[in-house]
């Protein structure tokens, strides 16, 4: 293997991780927030319960995934292109 098969391995590695970024942000943004809010409202009520924590998080996660699912497919859409658009320079 040569430098710039290794190059383009490293490449091809960055770009899928900060896809799998992208994607995976406003999910894990609004699971942290919901998770906050339900959190400072148990500490004041002094309820306890763990179940309450779940449900909301679960609710908001998939309303999250709803909402930005054409960005989502966007992003992938995009990336793919890409993906296989450059293959043609990769077998010279």
């Amino acid at each position: 293997m040569d430098s710039s098969d290794l190059s383009l391995a490293a490449d091809l590695g960055r770009e899928m991780l900060w896809v799998a970024v992208k994607l995976s942000f406003p999910i894990l943004l609004v699971a942290i927030v919901v998770s906050g809010v339900i959190s400072i409202l148990q500490a004041t009520t002094q309820l306890q319960d763990q179940t309450l924590n779940q449900v909301p998080k679960m609710f908001a996660v998939a309303a999250v995934i709803f909402i930005v699912l054409p960005w989502f497919l966007s992003v992938l859409v995009e990336y793919t292109h890409e993906l296989l658009g450059g293959m043609g320079g990769w077998f010279q």
